[in-house]
């Protein structure tokens, strides 16, 4: 019996050190928590799960959008990952939850077939941006061509090709409806990428040569060249747009920080474009969107109004 009781004192004493030693570890680990600044932002408001991923397209509108909205985030404490997709896989990817948001939603025309498929599945914040617009673009040097019912006789000069961007984009899209609109016969839309396209457009302005390609606005383009929009009677590229943000269901809950933010995200197309000039000018997104952040906080302590 005694030798029992000795046995079972020394379970009792292994056991309290076995104690003693992880309240130890949990304490280090709690103070380790507090000193990476996960438990809350900057001012201390409850940041929820603080890894995010943000989705866009590689427009540079959504490069420029995406990195400076990401920066905030961090800034508050999150850690963001930024991923390019194609158009509609960036809306799905919010739609089934894979990705937490973009702030790169186009509407209504350009992505307004997207919108109306995945509408039930992502939460809208509203606009980040107003006064958007698509449409065929070409040089001022270009005097005689002023309308889309132009290029009709200017088939020839132009052979019969509009510069797209990445297929499946909505600007694409109405650039192929607008062929048919016009009874544009001769006339298609090659496609490429948004960089393809500005490096396309650079040459031919460089020797004043013809050239029209699917544009939009804001983009840093209409500051480097003297260009303009071709007037659409059909109204094939639809009226103005907004730039809107969207997130997945349940990201409030998950996020409630995060969330906040971009639901007050809203800058105008002066903002995008002065990022966008410096991409342009060779500095990396990322420390254009933080130069951007620092240049203006008056308008970035907008986006954190009442966080607590």
């Amino acid at each position: 019996m005694l030798k029992l009781t000795w046995k079972h004192l020394g379970l009792v004493l292994v056991l309290a050190v076995s104690l003693v030693l992880a309240a130890c570890g949990d304490a280090g680990d709690d103070g380790d928590d507090a000193a990476d600044g996960d438990e809350g932002a900057a001012n201390g408001a409850d940041l929820g799960e603080t890894d995010i991923e943000l989705v866009y397209v590689e427009w540079d509108t959504e490069i420029a959008s995406t990195n400076v909205i990401a920066h905030v985030l961090e800034s508050q404490g999150y850690n963001v990952e930024v991923t390019p997709l194609d158009n509609a896989v960036m809306w799905q990817s919010v739609a089934t939850g894979d990705a937490d948001g973009m702030v790169a939603a186009w509407l209504p025309n350009t992505h307004g077939e997207l919108y109306e498929q995945y509408q039930d599945q992502l939460v809208s914040l509203g606009h980040n941006l107003e006064g958007a617009r698509i449409g065929l673009v070409l040089p001022e040097y270009m005097e005689d061509v002023n309308s889309i019912e132009d290029l009709v006789d200017a088939t020839d000069e132009f052979d019969g090709t509009i510069t797209g961007i990445e297929p499946g984009a909505g600007v694409v899209q109405s650039a192929e409806n607008a062929v048919e609109d016009y009874g544009l016969d001769g006339w298609s839309v090659e496609t490429s990428s948004s960089g393809a396209m500005a490096t396309a457009l650079g040459e031919a302005y460089g020797n004043e040569e013809p050239i029209v390609v699917t544009g939009w606005s804001p983009h840093w383009k209409f500051a480097e060249y003297d260009l303009k929009y071709l007037e659409d009677p059909e109204g094939s590229f639809g009226d103005a747009e907004t730039i809107d943000t969207m997130v997945r269901e349940g990201f409030e809950q998950d996020s409630p920080v995060a969330y906040q933010i971009l639901d007050q995200f809203y800058w105008e197309p002066a903002d995008l474009e002065a990022v966008m000039a410096d991409v342009y000018a060779g500095t990396s997104p990322e420390d254009a969107a933080a130069a951007w952040v620092e240049d203006n906080q008056d308008k970035v302590d907008e986006w954190l109004a009442g966080i607590e």
